[in-house]
């Protein structure tokens, strides 16, 4: 697909379950034609349990000299104890503050998502899903 003078941003926030790692391969080629484009591609994992694994791999092919700005990053982690004990301090069970991070942190990609249905639909799929323990957070799996 071509689309001139576009900003486009790709998010991808998977919830890896161990064994199984996940992969993600960001493609972003802007062709010659597509002159003054503006693009970033970002790729962020929150490892939710002991064992868990992603790779990201983010590529941007550039055949043009005249990009506005072209950029990618990927950033993996696990949950920040400094975020944990903050809401523990403040009288949240452990397993609870790790639900709260996880619904932060896939909010802040739906928020991005213009249609409020779609939004609702796909945070309280979320919810329903940590609430029942199929999003395992450390404290509710087997690998400690």
């Amino acid at each position: 697909m071509h689309l001139e003078r576009a900003l486009q941003e790709c998010a991808s926030l998977p919830p890896p379950p161990p064994p199984a790692p996940t992969v993600w391969i960001g493609d972003v080629r802007i062709r010659p034609e597509a002159t003054q484009t503006s693009t970033y591609e970002m790729n962020r994992n929150l490892l939710l349990r002991t064992g868990a694994r992603a790779d990201s791999v983010p590529n941007l092919e550039i055949e043009t000299g005249d990009v506005t700005e072209a950029g990618h990053a990927s950033a993996t982690g696990r949950f920040d104890d400094e975020q944990l004990f903050y809401l523990e301090s403040r009288g949240i069970a452990r397993e609870q503050a790790q639900q709260l991070v996880v619904r932060g942190f896939l909010a802040d990609v739906t928020s991005r998502i213009d249609l409020q249905p779609v939004r609702e639909h796909i945070m309280n799929a979320v919810d329903s899903r940590l609430a029942s323990g199929q999003i395992p957070t450390e404290s509710t799996s087997n690998l400690s």
